[in-house]
């Protein structure tokens, strides 16, 4: 599959926040800045939903690291 691409410079410190919102070990940074992307699209939207989805990423992302 072809894809689009293009280069993104980060800084260290900038690249390790990311790394912390990664689901899984392989998961890229193209799906983790999509994934935070769509998050601040629907707080935008939704903004009383914001608080309730921050609480239920923060439930997966444990769930995911205790390997449930």
């Amino acid at each position: 599959m072809y894809m689009d691409v293009c280069v993104v410079r980060l800084h260290k410190k900038t690249k390790a926040s990311l790394d912390r919102y990664k689901e899984y070990r392989n998961e890229s940074y193209d799906e983790v800045v999509a994934k935070l992307v769509g998050i601040v699209e629907n707080c935008k939207k939704e903004p009383g939903l914001s608080d309730e989805a921050v609480r239920r990423i923060e439930e997966a992302r444990k769930r995911i690291k205790d390997g449930c």
